[in-house]
């Protein structure tokens, strides 16, 4: 029995030792496998942040490249809109001017102490005096009326045509009046 003294002393002597040969083998994986995941995880941060910063370099890039062609059109904007300015004021001038040498259809401005055949010669409208701040005195067809911006006066110069002259407005050195004449209504 010394042989299976022995061998029983020999297995209980292994029996601790391939213990902790197992409990090596398992703290020598474990480490590894740390290891590996926290090198895993390290070299996937460095290799997502290199490929994101690579579209966010060329955006970089793009918008350096666009930032001259911006400000070229913003300049072109602002040319272009003072251009529009002048003109606008060049137009509005015209218009002014056209209304003063052609006033709208059956618009007049009459002077002070001026008058004028209107209608195809069936009114003739003046101006008497100089307008106050007020009132204005106009003449039509010889009877003189006091009146305000906005009076109307109708007339009926011949059975066959009924007249109206409107004050549209008055300063210190004119009136503005409409005048019309239609076939009357029977």
């Amino acid at each position: 029995m010394t042989d299976s003294a022995q061998s029983a002393s020999a297995s209980a002597k292994n029996a601790p030792s391939r213990r902790g040969l197992r409990g090596r083998r398992r703290f020598t994986l474990f480490v590894a496998t740390l290891i590996l995941t926290i090198g895993g995880a390290v070299l996937g941060y460095y290799l997502g942040r290199s490929l994101a910063s690579q579209p966010l370099l060329n955006a970089t890039k793009q918008i350096a490249q666009l930032q001259p062609e911006n400000q070229r059109l913003k300049a072109a904007i602002l040319e272009q809109n003072t251009k529009l300015a002048a003109l606008q004021g060049q137009l509005m001038k015209s218009q002014t001017t056209l209304e003063a040498i052609m006033p709208s259809e059956n618009t007049y401005n009459v002077a002070p102490n001026q008058s004028i055949i209107v209608a195809d010669g069936r009114l003739t409208l003046g101006l008497v005096g100089a307008p106050t701040n007020s009132s204005i005195t106009i003449n039509i067809n010889g009877k003189q009326q006091s009146a305000v911006t906005g009076d109307v006066f109708r007339f009926a110069p011949d059975p066959s045509t009924t007249c109206q002259v409107r004050v549209q407005s008055f300063d210190m050195f004119r009136a503005i009046l409409n005048a019309a004449c239609r076939p009357a209504t029977q």
